[in-house]
């Protein structure tokens, strides 16, 4: 079992403005170590990579104004593959690196609202407001979705299928470049295509980037 710092909720929104997170300052790169990192979730735990060592664990990029990620969640694509990831001990991380004012920016409790009213089931919503985390993970588009595997080695990184619409319907079309990686990582198979084109709504990170 591994432990997370408690912080009140009350005091959530104070911690995402003044802590500086830690991360490594290695690149994120398919076959290597995934860069590991410290954020706090809506609850005001906080989570490191290592916390989850034995687990695979899957990064969600999301913005819930993106018409991208909207198509995901409104056909219960997204949803659908949290429940089958999580059920098989996957730990989910669903990230948030909207710089405060920009599109996508939540609080702690309107990003709680959205997982209800979605039905969405991750196993932590990350608020990643200053960018660290995205940008060691060059995150650039919501959906960008990331698979590593319990070694901690980075096993995927791109986009959720190959279909670069907003399009509900090309949700079934579509090649799901994700799902395939994610289910061969759980069954000690080799990634067929471990790299593809992420798509969707630029990340919006802080205006000095």
């Amino acid at each position: 079992m591994f432990t997370r710092k408690l912080i009140k909720r009350p005091v959530v929104a104070a911690v995402l403005a003044a802590c500086a997170f830690t991360l490594t300052a290695q690149a994120a790169e398919i076959g290597q170590a995934a860069p590991d990192f410290r954020v706090v979730d809506t609850a005001g735990n906080y989570h490191t990579l290592s916390d989850f060592s034995g687990q695979t664990v899957v990064l969600e990029w999301t913005n819930h104004d993106c018409p991208f990620v909207v198509k995901h969640y409104a056909t219960n694509n997204m949803q659908s593959l949290q429940q089958e990831m999580t059920a098989e001990d996957v730990a989910w991380l669903t990230v948030i690196s909207s710089y405060p004012g920009t599109q996508g920016h939540v609080s702690p409790e309107q990003a709680d609202e959205l997982t209800r009213s979605r039905g969405a089931a991750p196993t932590a919503v990350l608020l990643d407001e200053q960018g660290d985390m995205g940008r060691a993970y060059s995150a650039r588009v919501t959906p960008h979705m990331y698979v590593i595997d319990g070694d901690g080695v980075l096993r995927y990184a791109g986009g959720i299928d190959s279909i670069a619409s907003a399009n509900h319907a090309d949700v079934e079309r579509a090649d799901p470049y994700f799902a395939n990686a994610a289910r061969a990582v759980l069954a000690g198979e080799e990634v067929e295509r471990s790299v593809t084109r992420p798509y969707g709504c630029t990340i919006k990170y802080s205006d000095a980037d």
